[in-house]
């Protein structure tokens, strides 16, 4: 504990001692960009809510390849990954489960039914990511199902110039890594397309990797109804030793396929904007125990997502108001789990008003949800803002919040895992108050949460005697913990410089219960620390250091250290990206021990 606060008390001196120095900053204007994953579309300064905002530049600036190392350099965001270039790896928010956080694109959802292990599995490549929402505490009633904990928006680019970009990327493990990127705009239409594979030989016994990634979006019809048109593909395949089943599985295999295809136009008239979207979203699974013996014991679950929502908002004398519906029809094949379907209707509504000379807002809430499998729903909530200054607002809001069970916590059935068909649905009141802070130079936020939850699922065992683990509706659990973040931008040597630190902590009592019982739930991030020092002091190179502490509730504790080094030249960008620089010995999921110390360089060429 003095080491953790002896650096924070020295970041936190630099901090001041920079910003005695240096007087005026040129920054990003943060205040500018909207949220979109809302039906009530508000600028990030408005927003009653713990929103962070992840912008391109963050990105390049995060020595990160993937969304999943991106993400994992937030407070309160848990990237559990079992091994490199988010081959496998499990997103939890503030304590919740795998299958508790809901992961969007462009506002559409990417839950998939089977099994909230798939989530990552629909992340794109960086290069046509132009920002990531990240949205923690209660969201049901704005998401639906899955939002338990909260979500991640990911907004693709939309505006292009004529350009053409090719990447190569090298390293350890065997990495090798290839991408173009592609972005014309004509007179009524405009396109993106990315394509790239990477690949590596793994950094231990069959924990190899070959990835493929396609993407293209489009709109069409520029000048009148644009239509916009968004389809991905993801394919993963990768050697998973000790990824499942248990630490002396090493000759476990999977391979993944994620898809989408989405087409999206917008409607306003006067003082009313309506959004209607329709999608096609597939997932594919086949996992293997015996890598060269298929016939041992393999998988294989299919899963087709087909849904339709509209959504709109409404501003008026009385405030905004936001309304939609959204409905979805889902089928899954599976040699495990049989061949099921389900059909979702959700129906929001919320409306946003100000009080006081505009000081105060508030937006009640409620969404309505059926399963055709469960029940009837409704899950209603409130946010609340106070506007202290022009920078400084302090915010609140309360709501309910649920999960229905997925497929694999219902049906699935391995010498390990044992399904359950009497499952509940969870459910959960969460309450949040916090404070921001908005400037060119400073930006910092503070929230406390707490959530009161009750049948939440875990795989549990009635005693160490037993070796299978069964789905069950655990009793109530309450989660409780605090977030900070802080930012500062700075001039030096007439460049932009940027610091920032998070942590959060968390505290819950899922281990009082399930001590040496429990398959998922014990790995809760109790501490979570990490800062980010972007610096550039000379014109052509900059240089980013990134820092993460973990404490786990088992008692896990580790230090990473990240960094990349950028050399642009005109039209071709050099990059040198160093992991784990002090090969720090960890597991972030499982028994999967992450990469020990590893490097990889980069060559891009920007064709204008």
């Amino acid at each position: 504990m003095k080491t953790k606060f002896s650096l924070f008390t020295i970041i936190i001196l630099s901090i001041i001692n920079i910003g005695a120095q240096e007087e005026t900053v040129k920054t990003d204007s943060l205040q500018e960009v909207v949220i979109t994953s809302t039906r009530i579309d508000l600028p990030f300064k408005e927003n009653s809510r713990t929103i962070t905002v992840v912008s391109s530049e963050d990105i390049k600036k995060s020595a990160a390849t993937n969304v999943a190392d991106v993400l994992q350099q937030f407070a309160g965001v848990d990237i559990r990954r079992r091994g490199t270039s988010g081959s496998q790896a499990d997103l939890y928010i503030r304590g919740g489960g795998f299958d508790q956080t809901l992961l969007l694109i462009d506002g559409i959802k990417m839950d998939d039914a089977q099994t909230g292990h798939h989530t990552m599995n629909a992340a794109l490549p960086l290069e046509v990511i132009e920002r990531i929402e990240i949205i923690k505490g209660p969201a049901a009633r704005v998401f639906g199902q899955n939002a338990f904990t909260g979500a991640i928006n990911i907004v693709t680019k939309k505006n292009v110039a004529n350009s053409i970009s090719v990447k190569v990327e090298t390293g350890s493990f065997g990495q090798l890594n290839g991408g173009v990127t592609a972005g014309v705009s004509l007179k009524n239409s405009s396109h993106i397309v990315h394509i790239d594979k990477l690949s590596s030989e793994g950094y231990r016994y069959n924990s190899d990797y070959d990835n493929s990634n396609y993407f293209i979006k489009s709109v069409f019809n520029k000048t009148g109804q644009a239509i916009e048109m968004t389809t991905t593909f993801q394919e993963r395949k990768f050697g998973a030793n000790g990824f499942y089943a248990s630490a002396s599985a090493t000759e476990q295999y999977e391979e993944t396929q994620n898809s989408l295809l989405a087409f999206a136009t917008t409607f306003t008239k006067n003082n009313l904007t309506i959004t209607p979207r329709v999608y096609w979203k597939r997932n594919q699974d086949m996992y293997v125990y015996l890598r060269n013996d298929p016939t041992v014991y393999r998988n294989l679950h299919i899963t087709n997502k087909i849904g339709a929502e509209v959504n709109a908002s409404y501003q008026s004398n009385l405030g905004i108001t936001g309304f939609g519906v959204d409905m979805s029809q889902i089928y899954i094949s599976s040699n495990n789990l049989g061949n099921r379907e389900r059909f979702m209707t959700n129906l929001f509504l919320e409306h946003r008003f100000k009080l006081f000379n505009n000081l105060v807002d508030v937006t009640p809430g409620v969404a309505v949800t059926y399963f055709s499998d469960f029940d009837f729903y409704a899950f209603p909530g409130i946010d609340v803002g106070v506007k202290i200054t022009d920078d400084l607002k302090a915010y609140g809001n309360i709501g309910y919040t649920y999960r229905v069970p997925t497929y694999t916590d219902l049906y699935y059935s391995d010498p390990v895992t044992q399904g359950n068909e009497d499952l509940e649905v969870e459910e959960a009141l969460a309450q949040e108050i916090g404070l921001k802070y908005f400037s060119e130079k400073f930006n910092a936020a503070v929230a406390v949460y707490n959530r009161d939850a009750k049948n939440l699922i875990d795989y549990i065992r009635p005693s160490t005697d037993v070796t299978i683990y069964t789905a069950t509706n655990i009793a109530e659990v309450n989660t409780k913990g605090i977030e900070v973040d802080l930012g500062y931008n700075f001039n030096l040597a007439n460049y932009k410089q940027t610091i920032a630190v998070g942590y959060n902590y968390l505290e819950d009592d899922i281990i009082d219960q399930n001590e040496a019982l429990s398959r998922y739930s014990l790995n809760t991030l109790k501490h979570h620390f990490t800062t980010r020092l972007s610096t550039q002091l000379f014109k052509n190179v900059s240089q980013n250091i990134i820092y993460k502490h973990a404490e786990r509730a088992t008692g896990q504790s580790y230090n990473v250290w990240d960094a990349s080094v950028a050399i642009n030249l005109k039209q071709l960008e050099f990059t040198f990206t160093a992991n784990n620089i002090f090969d720090a010995d960890y597991i972030e999921a499982g028994f999967v021990p992450m990469p020990p110390s590893n490097v990889l360089f980069g060559l891009r060429y920007n064709f204008n």
